[in-house]
This record gives C-alpha cells, sequence and structure tokens, in this order.
C-alpha cells in the first residue's frame, strides 16, 4: 500500500497539472457514473492529502472557500493506482500507486513541479499530438473507475479502495477521523503522543493505525521503531513520551524527505554499507522498488532501509538476524538485540 508521501506527492501532481482548469470527469467503467456527474464540468480548486488518503475539491472557480466544494475522496488501498498521460505541456510519471505485479512496497512518482536537471531521467509522457495536430487522449485501459480529463492531461484511476463525492462537513469528518499527519504543518503531535500512551497495545500496531497516526506504513513503521531503538511488541503506555515525541520529530523528517526525493530512505550515510551478507541477501528475494531505482547519486535500495524486507540479514549496526514476524496480518522487521 503506498505510503503517505506517495499520496502527497500525488495531491501535489494534480495541482500542478489540473488546478484552476475545468475538467470533464466520467466513470469508464460504469461503477461511479453518479458521482462523476456531480463534479463533471467543474474547476478543480484544492488538491489534499491526509495520510493514505486524497480529497480533490471541485467548485465553479479555483477561489472559492472549501465548505463549497464538492470533494472527491480517493484511498487507493492495496490496489488503486493513478495513470498519467498529456501533451507536450506536462511532464509527470506515468502511473502513481499500487504497481500492476506487487513486489514489496512501491511508489513511482515524480511530480512535474519537482523535476528538476537532476532528476531528467523520469519518465515523460508517452503521448504526443497526433500527426502535428492537437492531442488526443488515449482509450481508457482496465477498468478505470474514474477519468479526469483537461486539454492537455488525463489522469485514469483504477481499483481504488474508496471513492466517493462527499460536501466539505463529510470530508472534514473524514480528515478528523485520522491521526495527525507527519507531513502536514497543521499537525499535532501531542494527538499521536496521547493516543499512543493511554493504551497497552503493541506500540508496532499502533503505529500502523491511521486513528493514531496517518500516512505511517509498513517501511515507515519498521524503521522508525528501529531508529530509536523500541521493541515493537512493548506496550504504547511503557513507550516514554519523550521517546514517542523523537519519533515523531523523525518521521516529520523522513517523510518530508519522502515527499521531495520521491523514496523512502532512512539510513545513515555511514551505516549503508553495513550487515551486507551476500549469502543472506541471495536468500532474501523480497524486493522494494523505489521511484529513484538506476538514478545516478541515489542511494541503491539494497542500502535504504535498517531492518526493512531484510530478515535473515545482518543488523547494520549489531549484527544480529533481522527478525520477521507478522503483527495484525502485515509482516514485521526488527532487531531482537537492538530493539530490547
Amino acid at each position: 500500500m503506498p505510503e503517505g508521501h506517495t499520496v502527497h506527492r500525488l495531491a501535489r501532481t494534480f495541482d500542478s497539472i489540473f488546478a484552476g482548469e475545468a475538467v470533464a470527469i466520467s466513470s469508464p467503467q460504469g461503477r461511479f457514473a453518479a458521482g462523476a456527474a456531480l463534479i463533471n464540468g467543474l474547476t478543480l480548486a484544492r488538491s489534499e492529502a491526509f495520510g493514505k488518503q486524497m480529497f480533490l475539491g471541485f467548485g465553479s472557480g479555483d477561489s472559492q472557500p472549501d465548505e463549497e466544494l464538492l470533494w472527491l475522496r480517493v484511498h487507493l488501498g492495496l490496489y488503486g493506482s493513478w495513470t498519467f498521460a498529456g501533451d507536450d505541456s506536462v511532464r509527470v510519471a506515468h502511473a502513481i500507486g499500487a504497481p500492476r505485479k506487487r513486489i514489496g512496497e512501491r511508489e513511482t512518482v515524480l511530480a512535474a513541479d519537482q523535476i528538476t536537471d537532476d532528476s531528467a531521467h523520469a519518465p515523460a509522457s508517452p503521448l504526443r499530438s497526433v500527426d502535428g495536430g492537437e492531442w488526443e487522449a488515449p482509450e481508457p485501459r482496465g477498468q478505470v473507475r474514474v477519468r479526469i480529463l483537461s486539454e492537455h492531461a488525463v489522469a485514469d484511476l483504477t481499483g481504488p479502495t474508496a471513492c466517493e463525492v462527499i460536501d466539505f462537513p463529510a470530508a472534514r469528518a473524514a480528515a478528523l477521523k485520522l491521526g495527525p499527519d507527519p507531513i502536514r504543518e497543521d499537525a499535532d503531535p501531542m494527538r499521536f503522543i496521547e493516543r499512543v500512551r493511554k493504551t497497552r497495545s503493541a506500540v508496532g500496531g499502533l503505529l500502523m493505525n491511521q486513528e493514531v497516526i496517518a500516512g505511517v506504513g509498513n517501511i515507515y513503521r519498521a524503521e522508525v521503531l528501529f531508529r530509536h531503538n523500541v521493541d515493537p511488541y512493548a506496550p504504547g503506555n511503557s513507550v516514554p513520551a519523550e521517546t514517542l515525541r523523537a519519533m515523531w520529530d523523525d518521521l516529520v523528517e523522513l517523510m518530508r524527505d519522502g515527499v521531495r526525493i520521491g523514496a523512502i530512505v532512512t539510513t545513515q550515510p555511514e551505516d549503508r554499507d553495513k550487515g551486507m551478507d551476500p549469502v543472506a541477501l541471495a536468500a532474501n528475494r523480497a524486493v522494494t522498488r523505489q521511484n529513484t531505482d538506476g538514478t545516478p547519486g541515489a542511494v541503491p535500495r539494497d542500502e535504504s532501509f535498517y531492518v526493512y524486507h531484510r530478515a535473515g540479514q545482518p543488523c547494520r549496526l549489531c549484527g544480529t538476524p533481522i527478525a520477521l514476524a507478522e503483527m495484525q496480518a502485515r509482516k514485521l522487521y526488527w532487531c531482537p538485540s537492538c530493539q530490547r
């Protein structure tokens, strides 16, 4: 499932491509025809991310207050994906969300407003004008739930867990159900600390609870627990408030870096060449694809994490084999020596 930094990059992509434009919205699949009709022809005025959910606000113009907009709420879940294409004025990663063939946890977006000379490797739109004339959008491929079409670009949504058009009170209520999001400037870390401290539930499970903290997924959960030497099975109320605050501050930095570079990197430079056992690495076939794979100067995927997808490999700090278990039906990685 895409983690919060991916959804924030996705919201920025929509803002850079469609903001201020009246768009045609349809449901080629047919399952969202009624919802599409409510916002078809309206202008995209706002693009917001809260944790793993995105809210697109549509109205009669781009200066309407939020209270007057209709909101498209999308949660990609495990299998959802947005696919983009456009003319020569649009440069954006082709797909954002779950890959068609699931290999680890992946995000493949490079937001259009963040492409620089150093990121020129990013895939440009595969479409160009037809016979030198106006650009034509491709036919929908697969079960497209929602299509958003402007004069210069198209975005197709497939396989989301949630997709609905709601008014502002409902959008606000959905956002308020979520815990604080470390990427957002308006997040209150005390809400996270207080929620964890009042329960005996395992802190490793609480970090995956979107009502406790929004946007953290399996990678950030495993890595921030390791970086702060916290046992994932420790009861929440046993973790000191100052440790939780340090974890929050760390997630703010790590997840905002994820938005900036389009990849999750949690290792310190001096630790990246440690714990690289070729035999254990060959035995562990789990792969985490990153948007920066193959980019000159980017941190290689095998050096990006301390514990995630490193089961059986030596801990980069102490040499103990990284452990693997299941917690709430998700794989959990940790170092039994460092995190106790």
